[in-house]
């Protein structure tokens, strides 16, 4: 891989920061409402006291948080935060009309995980 690899620094961001940098950086990529969606949590004050360190993410909320980064991230490479949420919410021909964030909260992340980002790649190959 090629440091231009698309997604490629997405996935070193997602792999390396620690749980509160990177809950921050998603949540200014998709909003607070909807990393507490990914994350399992029904208030965005939960998000906050992530990004701010204070508390955090069960393991399996910041597994899905890190694959979620690494979708969001690669979007991001092409695309300006509002389509990067409109993408993660709506229903996508690629996963069988289901929307991505869905996917991420409900699915097994391994098998979720490489349709979400096959379906990401798609997007941003045509965007």
């Amino acid at each position: 891989m090629s440091p231009t690899t698309p997604g490629l620094r997405a996935y070193e961001i997602s792999i390396r920061s620690d749980v509160a940098e990177l809950v921050g950086q998603l949540r200014e990529l998709l909003g607070a409402q909807l990393v507490a969606y990914l994350g399992s949590v029904t208030e965005t004050r939960a998000v906050r006291q992530w990004a701010e360190g204070v508390r955090k993410p069960p393991a399996e909320a910041t597994r899905r948080l890190r694959l979620a980064y690494q979708v969001a991230g690669l979007l991001a490479e092409r695309d300006q935060p509002p389509v990067v949420q409109a993408w993660f919410q709506g229903m996508n021909p690629q996963l069988e009309d289901s929307a991505p964030a869905r996917l991420l909260r409900e699915g097994n992340p391994d098998e979720v995980g490489p349709r979400v980002l096959a379906a990401a790649r798609a997007f941003a190959a045509v965007g």
